[in-house]
């Protein structure tokens, strides 16, 4: 069962892959929701395993003289995971191919239905890890370790099989809890504190590497706070441990025994363990299993409001010090971003007394808040924070926590490399656009000019300059060289794009 996805070209094309391990799955390859799949020699891939680990030299601190102690203890709580799917498909032969319009194709076309024999059933088995967190039986593992099973088993320490029932399951953190029945109370291992993790302390990983079972590795936290573009949630720990297939799901060990992560991914040119070994941190982990142990579902916390990234260019012409925060682009109707007073063009720097240093931290600080409870919001609004109190709504399947949006008579303004236009019954039928819309409409873009670079396209609609409406190119002129009389290097633009909605650019028109 392999899961490939096409990265962000900045990630280098590379490709996630599920790594939990198949034998006899057909074709083998699923193409995850929203990105595309490539395969090519030389390729990067980002693997989807079960497992952690290899050594690596380590200078933060000098290495524990041996795990053997900690492996001992641990061992016996980690289990092999054991998936089943039946696949149906049919087992005669294939009609013989004919030239079109052929007198034959018919008469074989027939033949082969009338003689076809029933569809038949094989097995698929799927290989991953796990490790028990309740004496009673509860496992944890990797949701794709066990997506489309049929049936589950868990293979503990000493060999028992004991079959499992999914309790639920959270396919956006990569999540699963099951439930064994073993007649007596299991060994437990109980999760620790991620955030307090450094880059360069030493970890174990232990889990059932090409179904070998029971495997110890060791090796450091590389690095944190990885998007791997796995999920919306992405926030994970690197490792130079060695992760490899049937490794997914398993946990990942501090020194003090608590489980700090759960391997997940690779990333390797090969598909096989390079040292580069990516683990969803206990601080995302914890607070997914312990909503599946309480109803078997998870609820997350909803905003309603479109952010984009803060660029340097943003930042300086809002006032804010440095880039940090989530920009308002717009807010959703109704929702509890829009009832808290929370307007387009805020800076959203602090939700519910966490610094939101980046705009992807947004996302996973409000999905992590309980529904319904108020909590304090710091923006940035007119080169001052304010503080309002929001209401946190429940995030339904159909929306999405923040969505995030990327950063991209008539009037040439050769300054800033557009030529302008009011909104015409003409342009409106030209491009497309609303019977309602407003603004200031672009009919050409200089290819040369310092718009060129802003991703702007002709019939995009220019709503606001400096958080002010404009309605016509005379007025948008006048604001532009208003910002640039006080001083301003930039101004910002509010954008209606026919591709992406409502957007901030950050436009420079200081004179060279």
């Amino acid at each position: 069962m392999m899961t490939t996805a096409r990265i962000a070209p900045k990630e280098k094309n590379a490709v996630i892959r599920a790594m939990n391990q198949t034998n006899g799955a057909p074709g083998g390859a699923t193409k995850l929701r929203g990105v595309r799949t490539r395969t090519a020699a030389g390729v990067a891939v980002l693997a989807f395993v079960a497992g952690l680990m290899t050594s690596g030299e380590a200078f933060a601190r000098a290495a524990p003289e041996n795990f053997a102690d900690l492996a001992e203890r641990l061992l016996p709580a980690v289990v092999n995971i054991s998936t089943t799917q039946r696949i149906e498909g049919r087992t005669g032969p294939e009609l013989p191919q004919f030239p079109p319009g052929s007198p034959f194709e018919e008469f074989f076309k027939e033949f082969f239905e009338r003689n076809q024999p029933p569809q038949g059933r094989r097995r698929a088995t799927s290989l991953g890890s796990g490790f028990i967190i309740d004496p009673d039986g509860y496992v944890v593992t990797n949701n794709h370790v066990i997506q489309d099973a049929d049936e589950i088993t868990v293979i503990t320490h000493d060999n028992r099989r004991l079959e499992a029932t999914l309790v639920g399951r959270d396919p956006k953190t990569d999540l699963a809890l099951l439930k064994v029945e073993a007649g007596e109370k299991l060994p437990a291992v109980r999760f620790g504190d991620s955030d307090a993790t450094r880059v360069g302390d030493w970890i174990i990983a232990i889990g059932n590497p090409f179904g070998l079972g029971g495997t110890v590795t060791a090796g450091i936290i590389s690095a944190r706070g990885r998007d791997i573009k796995a999920g919306p949630y992405d926030d994970f720990l690197q490792t130079d441990a060695s992760i490899n297939r049937g490794n997914s799901g398993g946990p990942m060990f501090n020194t003090n025994g608590e489980v700090i992560g759960i391997n997940t991914a690779i990333y390797s040119p090969t598909g096989n363990s390079v040292g580069i070994g990516f683990s969803i941190p206990s601080a995302t982990a914890e607070p997914v299993i312990n909503q599946l142990l309480d109803s078997g579902e998870v609820r997350r916390g909803w905003l309603g409001v479109h952010i984009q990234t803060v660029t340097e260019e943003l930042a300086e012409t809002l006032g804010l010090d440095r880039p940090r925060g989530a920009l308002v682009a717009s807010v959703i109707e109704g929702g509890p971003a829009e009832q808290a007073g929370v307007k387009a063009g805020d800076v959203i720097v602090q939700f519910a007394d966490r610094e939101v240093e980046e705009m992807r931290r947004l996302p996973r600080i409000v999905a992590e808040t309980p529904v319904g409870r108020d909590v304090a919001v710091v923006v940035w609004r007119d080169r001052q924070e304010t503080r309002l109190s929001v209401a946190v709504g429940e995030l339904r399947e159909e929306e999405t926590v923040v969505a995030s949006r990327p950063a991209s008579g008539e009037t040439t303004n050769v300054e800033i490399g557009l030529t302008l236009s009011e909104v015409t019954p003409a342009l409106r039928e030209r491009f497309e656009l609303e019977e309602n819309t407003k603004g200031v409409v672009i009919t050409d873009v200089d290819a040369s000019g310092p718009a060129a670079d802003k991703d702007l396209l002709p019939g995009d609609v220019i709503v606001e300059v400096s958080q002010e409406e404009v309605d016509s190119p005379g007025d948008l002129a006048t604001k532009v060289e208003k910002a640039r009389s006080a001083g301003q290097k930039s101004v910002l633009l509010l954008v209606e794009s026919k591709r992406g909605g409502l957007r901030f650019i950050a436009l420079r028109i200081e004179k060279s």
